[in-house]
């Protein structure tokens, strides 16, 4: 392990880092609400922070390997939740304690939406633009981003890349380097950004919540400027716009790319996992709207599939905008909708849970093994796209359902040991995990209720979800220090 040169990589990251404190600045300017200090605090502290840490060891220009990415990523994500927090610390309101500051901060930069703020109307113009920007910056993944910025500083990318996108496909590139494929993702986030911030605008959001939705719409956030989240804005077409958004950014991004790309839509429709999605998507849709419309809680057709169809989209796809508290749900949808966190959205896209991809390889994989049982003797595949999945693919997503099952396992028990009831416990755990934000329980309407330990073990939850379980877990391995 050579740490000088992770050690120079995580300084250069951090100075970057510390350009996104301006622009609250210039928000706060423009709206004059008091909270421009705390952000040009915060911008000095993080270059001193990065210059501490890079100038020691600025001519170590080593290529960077695999195993020194993994570090960088998850040394880089605690360190990003721990700078991204000053500015919570620094405002004068809201008062925020440390763990409330670093638990918002990270809650953001994963993009799980979950907050311990209250009363959001009335906070700082400059606060809310931040929350939506730490989202936004955290949906692609800051690293992906470094990767298109760092050659220009002499420092490689592909290691981070591998260790920041992990899963069945993280192999695959959309460009023969690196660096154009970063930037082609990029490209797409910024236009999807775009589009969705018109299109709110178009619908009669104003500026500054268009925005700021946007961010947190595309990036599958589901931090809002408003405490009734997309439910205060009471319009059927600014709910219409935002679930075309988060089931667009619930797509893998580079199918957004061939499809650009060939112009055509063909991409989409000869894809497994798309399909899947899709499918899945609409018959939690058709259940969800039938169920609501049998027990009348919205009354006409119309209210009811509006209702519906939003939540389903916002939660399956791990949004977690509201527009009305479906905790409050009759029967089992609250709990349906919390499952359907778990599969989450596609690989590649910025959306949580065990990805689409995932869920999909266990189904059919469950499959081959009844048939197997029926005909013992018969060589039967596992297939998507009509070709045969590698046998290694297959037992690494078995693999990681283990280990997904049994960390939320003992972050619940953590929970249940703090005190927290059975059902808050297990939907705070999930909604943590599945970087969904929302909960059951004491969390359906916000964190700050619980104590600084669980709001700890949530954080850590948050993390291991974004990074995808493994790229954290294999810092705790003995094999990964060995020489």
């Amino acid at each position: 392990m050579r740490f000088a040169v992770v050690q120079r990589l995580l300084g250069l990251l951090m100075l970057m880092f510390s350009i996104t404190m301006l622009p609250p600045v210039a928000i706060s300017y423009y709206y004059n609400d008091g909270g421009a200090n705390a952000f040009l605090y915060s911008f000095g502290a993080t270059i001193v922070a990065g210059l501490t840490i890079w100038f020691p060891v600025r001519h170590r220009t080593e290529e960077l390997r695999l195993r020194d990415g993994f570090l960088v990523v998850a040394a880089f994500w605690f360190g990003l939740g721990s700078v991204g927090a000053l500015p919570l610390l620094f405002l004068e309101a809201p008062v925020l304690s440390f763990t409330d500051a670093i638990f918002e901060a990270m809650s953001g930069l994963t993009t799980t939406g979950a907050t311990v703020l209250t009363g959001l109307d009335d906070l700082p113009r400059s606060l809310l633009y931040y929350r939506q920007q730490l989202q936004w910056l955290g949906g692609m993944g800051i690293i992906v981003l470094a990767v298109a910025v760092l050659p220009m500083l002499g420092v490689g990318g592909m290691q981070l890349y591998r260790a920041e996108i992990a899963g069945p496909v993280k192999d695959t590139k959309l460009t023969p380097r690196i660096t154009e494929t970063a930037k082609a993702l990029w490209f797409i986030y910024l236009a999807l950004t775009a589009a969705c911030g018109a299109s709110y605008y178009a619908a009669g959001m104003g500026g500054f919540d268009a925005l700021c939705h946007a961010f947190s719409t595309v990036a599958i956030g589901g931090f809002s400027t408003h405490d009734a989240s997309i439910g205060y804005f009471n319009s059927t077409t600014i709910n219409s716009v935002a679930i075309v958004f988060m089931f667009i950014a619930g797509i893998n991004f580079s199918l957004h790319f061939l499809a650009l790309r060939s112009v055509s839509l063909g991409a989409y429709l000869r894809d497994s996992e798309f399909r899947a999605y899709a499918k899945g998507m609409f018959a939690l849709a058709v259940t969800v709207i039938g169920f609501l419309y049998v027990a009348g809680d919205y009354g006409s057709w119309q209210n009811t599939i509006n209702q519906g169809l939003f939540q389903v989209v916002s939660i399956a796809t791990t949004t977690g905008f509201t527009t009305t508290d479906y905790s409050a749900w009759p029967g089992a949808l609250p709990v349906l909708l919390l499952f359907a966190s778990f599969v989450g959205g596609c690989a590649g896209s910025t959306g949580g849970g065990m990805k689409v991809m995932r869920c999909l390889l266990l189904y059919r994989q469950g499959v081959r093994e009844i048939k197997r049982l029926v005909h013992p003797n018969a060589e039967i595949p596992v297939k998507l796209g009509g070709n045969p999945v590698p046998a290694r693919v297959i037992e690494s997503v078995w693999g990681f359902f283990a280990v997904y099952v049994f960390v939320f396992a003992v972050m619940m028990v953590m929970l249940l040991f703090d005190g927290v009831d059975q059902v808050t416990a297990f939907s705070a755990i999930a909604a943590s995990l599945n970087n969904l934000g929302p909960g059951l329980g004491e969390v359906a309407s916000g964190f700050g209720g619980l104590s600084d330990l669980s709001k700890w073990v949530c954080v850590i939850a948050m993390v291991l979800g974004r990074l995808e379980i493994f790229t954290l877990l294999v810092l705790v391995s003995p094999t990964f220090w060995e020489q």
